[in-house]
């Protein structure tokens, strides 16, 4: 298993922050059968205050690359990164590569 840790910060405003975690409680199935599709095992957001960490544990094979880019041509998906850009403070039709960005580990025990 891989594992890709990822920050954003969220718009400065608290009724847009709870939006987005609401938005969040009810994830639409096709996204979550596409994160399936290319190798995401399990996706996981906390948030702290503005800042948002991700967690993503992948398949053994998956290439950040290309199976992100391959993710953003299943169903709905570019409609959900665009529907969450409002939150996020981005442009709707910027890849998620442009709003997310990975993080390096410094620390393992």
């Amino acid at each position: 298993m891989k594992r890709y840790c990822q920050t954003l910060e969220l718009v400065d405003d608290e009724e847009l922050i709870r939006k987005y975690c609401e938005v969040h409680q009810h994830v639409w199935p096709e996204v979550i059968a596409g994160q399936l599709e290319v190798g995401i095992l399990d996706m996981q957001i906390y948030r702290h205050g503005r800042q948002l960490f991700m967690i993503c544990d992948t398949v053994d094979d998956f290439d950040w690359e290309r199976d992100m880019a391959r993710l953003a041509t299943l169903p709905r998906q570019a409609e959900w990164e665009a529907y969450v850009a409002q939150f996020q403070g981005c442009d709707p039709s910027a890849p998620s590569s442009a709003k997310w960005h990975l993080m390096e580990k410094v620390f393992e025990q």
